[in-house]
Order: structure tokens, then sequence, then C-alpha cells
């Protein structure tokens, strides 16, 4: 599966679908990461907090896909968002994968009632430099976070990773950090599976191009230019997520999609705003 690219803000190669490695833990998880990198996917998503660093790193080590074909991510949780446990914490995610480095590190939330996330970006740029991994970027940041960082550090986040579908498609927040050079990827990009039953017209849309409703939307996030991070266990699926390169969505097809939007859907209430994730 050939899957086309985006060149980071740092230089750093990425995919334009990844896959979500969330709940999927163990040797069983292991094996389904696997799967999935033997089904075309190149970019990992994980996070200290799915308790499963360990799994993507066996996986990466058992395929048969070279190291350096493969983008490792890594989030950073707000328990150790201060500056020496940041960095103490990088070098833990490193252990545990088993890796020499990792492809790319984001803070997970911002914590702003915590305050300690510019510390943390301050580690993020330090372990950079010491190679431990080769680019850096964000979760859940909203603009005066991301300006705080970089009138910290003059290091402008490569990727921001934040809620994103079809319900709630955040235009302003993708055009101000597209306008900074700063790469969206959307996590539950499928709004966790639900979206095609409360929104029948997906049908007709895909019955016109011999997709699923769920191609749709995948193709619908990387036409306007955001990676969607989906996650899926079975083979099958894994293959179905990422076959949307093969067609293309019209103008009027887009405006159905965006005719989707609603006031706020996000799939829980954590803004990054009042959102504490330790």
């Amino acid at each position: 599966m050939s899957v086309p690219t985006y060149t980071l803000n740092d230089g750093l190669e990425i995919p334009a679908i990844g896959f979500g490695t969330y709940k999927l833990r163990g040797f069983e998880g292991a094996a389904a990461i696997e799967s999935a990198l033997a089904n075309g996917y190149r970019l990992l998503d994980s996070a200290m907090n799915y308790d499963n660093e360990g799994a993507v790193g066996l996986a990466v080590r058992r395929s048969a896909v070279p190291r350096e074909q493969i983008v490792v991510t890594s989030k950073l949780p707000g328990r150790f968002h201060a500056h020496d446990l940041a960095v103490a914490a990088v070098e833990e995610s490193l252990s545990r994968t088993g890796l020499d480095y990792l492809d790319l590190m984001l803070i997970h939330w911002p914590n702003p009632r915590v305050g300690l996330y510019v510390q943390a970006w301050q580690a993020l740029v330090e372990c950079r430099s010491r190679g431990l991994v080769r680019s850096i970027g964000v979760s859940n940041f909203l603009p005066e976070h991301v300006e705080a960082v970089v009138a910290a550090t003059g290091v402008t986040p490569s990727v921001n990773q934040i809620e994103r579908h079809p319900f709630f498609p955040q235009w302003e927040h993708l055009e101000w950090d597209a306008a900074h050079g700063i790469r969206d990827e959307a996590w539950s990009p499928l709004f966790r599976g639900n979206i095609a039953l409360e929104a029948p017209e997906l049908a007709g849309i895909a019955a016109a191009h011999g997709k699923t409703p769920t191609q749709v939307i995948l193709r619908w996030h990387v036409q306007t230019g955001v990676i969607p991070i989906p996650k899926a266990a079975h083979p099958q699926r894994q293959v179905e997520n990422i076959s949307i390169f093969d067609f293309e969505l019209s103008g009027p097809e887009l405006q159905i999609v965006a005719g989707l939007a609603r006031d706020d859907r996000r799939l829980v209430l954590q803004t990054p705003i009042e959102h504490e994730e330790m």
C-alpha cells in the first residue's frame, strides 16, 4: 500500500495516515500492531498512559519492516511535566520500547492549571538535542499554549494531535496551526466508530466510490490536510482504513461531510482549558 507523506517543519517525513494503538496491549496487542505494519502502516501512535509502549516496541522489533521506515510516537503525561521528570520519562519510554530512539514525542495535554507544560517542552527540546527523539510536538494544545512554548524556546512543535472528526472539525484551530507550520493529527477521527450510524448521508458518498462510510471519513481527513490516527485490531479493518488513496472526494461531497459539524460535539467533556491529564 503506497501512502503519501508530509515533511514536518523539522524535516521528519511522516505518513498521511497513522495507526492508533490505544488499548492494544501485551502479546496480543503486539501481534495486532505487527499486523498493521505488514498491512502498510508506518506511523504508530502510542502514549505512556496507554500502558503499551512495550507492545509497540516489540511489534517494531519483530516486524519485517526496517526500523528506519517506521515513525514511532509516544506522549508525555501530565504527572511528568516538571523538567527533570520529563527527561526521565522520555528515557523510560525508550527503555519500555526497547528502541534506540523515538521518532515523535508529544506532550499529551497542556494541563494549564498545573502550569508546567513549558518546562515539559524545554525537556523535549533537550531530549531531541540528545538524539533520544527525532521530532517533538504537542497534543490538545490551543494557540495560547503553543505561543507560550515557542516564546520560551524558539522551537515550534512539529505536530499538534487534536480531537477531530466530521462532527467536530476544528477549522479555526487547523487554520492557526497551518499558518504556524504545524501539522495536525486527528485522534478519534471516526468518532469512536459511531459516526456512520448518525450520518446516513455518508452511505451515498461511499456507494458512489465503491467504498465504506469509514473510508469516506478518513479520506475527508486526508483531503483537508490532517493525518488521521484510526485504531483497528482486526487485519481486515486495518486494510480497509488504509485503503483510501485510490479515490478522491468531490467538492460537493466534501461539503456534505462539512455539513455534519455540530456545536462543540466533543466525544467527552475534555477541553484543553480544563482537562488535567495525569
